[in-house]
């Protein structure tokens, strides 16, 4: 296992956070957002996360790069429903010279509903590993 950064439960320790509202197709039977519909909350705050920081998503593609995910941990704290306003807090917390993680925390009015943490590898197109942007690392060490 790679995962290796701990999430804080304190969201003033995450330089950035977005927002995002629960829809009603991300909902159980039960009327709880389903465990599966976390990594897409991931996934959008890390693409807005990039463009943030000046390095969109779509500039590592026409870079020939990409981010595959190597290993995803979540922990469920209080369950999110239908119309919430979730604030996914996120941090790069540790880079190598091919693969970083980022750890999130996910709050609503203020309450810890769930913290996570992504492993992401660099690859080209092709699929062959590549070492990171210098930009990343560089943030990473910030």
């Amino acid at each position: 296992m790679r995962l290796a950064a701990e999430p804080s439960l304190d969201a003033t320790s995450y330089p950035f956070a977005h927002r995002l509202r629960v829809r009603f197709s991300e909902t159980d039977a039960m009327g709880i957002v389903h465990h599966a519909s976390y990594l897409p909350y991931l996934e959008e705050a890390r693409v807005a996360f990039l463009r943030h920081v000046g390095h969109p998503y779509a500039e590592w593609r026409r870079d020939g790069l990409d981010i595959a995910v190597l290993e995803c941990f979540l922990r469920y704290r209080r369950p999110l429903r239908f119309d919430d306003e979730v604030d996914v807090h996120l941090r790069l917390a540790l880079a190598t010279r091919t693969t970083f993680q980022m750890t999130y925390l996910l709050t609503e009015s203020g309450d810890v509903c769930a913290t996570g943490v992504t492993v992401h590898g660099c690859v080209r197109s092709s699929g062959a590993p590549s070492r990171l942007p210098g930009w990343l690392v560089a943030l990473a060490g910030d």
